[in-house]
């Protein structure tokens, strides 16, 4: 039976930047999953990332390998946007220098005993003093109750395609009206498809283009993190999580929401899509082999196929691998676990980075920004002396009820 200080469940841009800062740190690590996975098949061909070149790094501790390293490495033209493809292999070629071991086992079951137990696929057994929950939002897809029961051939999420061209000729409505939703309209647009958004703001926003004179980049700098993330201002206390956690709840979750919006460089791509505003679908229903939707103003829009880019709701206990016993240990508020310093849950032991660490850390932890901060805080706060005398604890007296 193999042990180790901590295991990191998870292999994307969180779970490659804490295992390179952990293992840096002195601790015997095991990283669990398959390499960047999610961005390889769970977002689409033609994919570009909303966050420019400089907040797409993953982070080790001589913060030397970025994406702007791999492009050099690669002699490739600098260029601010980041295809999915490019951010993909970036991601491995981080992972083949910083963390060359990685076991692609999918990890089955996680349950706290003195130490934790890890059950993989098949079965074999790896025991950690300390567990580092970096598993993504691939299990999170919100998916508004209308549309249960629709076979997937004539309604998804976006989290389900890897590219559009089935969708050739096809009627496809989006719902939605954020990135993903402006961005894959386009993708299905470009692929032949008859694509149209229904947005049930009033408008779309759209984030400010990038400062094409010194002296707007200057006020950019002053208003903005290096992210872009959040309104003016507030984007510089979002961008710092240390900060943001200190903010009292009611502050918390008023900076926390970030309203839904398109990169500055869609509307170009988006000229020959319709994009209705101000409209939410009060019926669908199955007409053959189609779905009729029927909007809350009584217009209808007849289509192949329903594509929900309506993003994803933090919910840990849809992480199946958590056992139903540890769920119950775990304090959590609407989904998200209360962390403390260190990405510390309830448990001690059991960490959370990435979205699930937005309700405590901000809006950071939804973006690959976050990845360094969240890195560097958990190394930090996880003593080499600590992890070993939690893994000499005996296992807790169970009482019969």
């Amino acid at each position: 039976m193999k042990h180790c200080d901590v295991a990191v469940i998870g292999a994307g841009p969180y779970g490659l930047s804490a295992t390179a800062h952990l293992r840096a740190h002195g601790l015997e690590t095991i990283t669990f999953g398959e390499p960047m996975s999610f961005w390889s098949t769970q977002m689409p061909e033609g994919m570009l990332l909303r966050s420019p070149c400089e907040a797409s790094d993953l982070s080790e501790p001589n913060e030397g390998l970025t994406l702007r390293a791999y492009r050099e490495a690669l002699g490739t033209a600098s260029s601010s946007f980041v295809s999915r493809d490019q951010f993909v292999e970036y991601g491995r070629w981080f992972q083949k220098q910083q963390v060359p071991c990685v076991d692609s086992r999918h990890v089955s079951h996680v349950e706290k005993a003195g130490d934790f137990r890890i059950t993989l696929e098949d079965g074999e057994e790896v025991h950690a003093a300390r567990v580092v929950v970096a598993a993504g939002i691939g299990s999170f897809p919100n998916r508004p109750s209308k549309f249960a029961g629709f076979p997937s051939d004539q309604v998804s999420h976006s989290s389900e395609h890897e590219n559009f061209c089935r969708f050739s000729g096809k009627a496809v409505v989006v719902i939605g009206g954020g990135q993903s939703a402006l961005e894959y309209a386009a993708l299905l647009h470009e692929a032949g498809a008859k694509a149209e958004v229904l947005v049930r703001a009033p408008h779309v926003k759209w984030l400010r283009p990038k400062a094409t004179s010194a002296t707007h980049a200057a006020l950019e700098r002053l208003l903005w993190g290096p992210a872009g993330i959040g309104a003016a201002g507030i984007s510089r206390l979002v961008e710092r999580p240390d900060y943001y956690r200190h903010l009292p709840e009611l502050l918390r979750v008023r900076f926390g929401r970030l309203r839904p919006a398109g990169a500055a460089w869609l509307p170009s791509r988006l000229k020959d899509v319709p994009i209705h505003t101000g409209v939410e679908v009060a019926l669908a229903v199955k007409q053959g082999d189609k779905v009729r939707l029927t909007l809350e103003d009584g217009t209808q829009h007849l289509a192949d196929h329903v594509l929900l880019a309506t993003g994803y709701t933090v919910d840990i206990s849809r992480y199946a691998f958590l056992a139903p016993e540890l769920l119950r240990t775990i304090d959590t508020v609407n989904g998200f676990p209360r962390l403390h310093p260190g990405f510390e849950s309830s448990v001690k032991g059991l960490h959370f980075i990435g979205a699930p660490a937005a309700w405590s850390f901000g809006p950071l932890m939804r973006f690959v920004a976050g990845a360094r901060f969240a890195a560097r805080e958990l190394a930090r706060r996880m003593p080499l002396s600590a992890v070993r005398a939690a893994s000499t604890e005996p296992a807790p007296t169970r009482i019969a009820a």
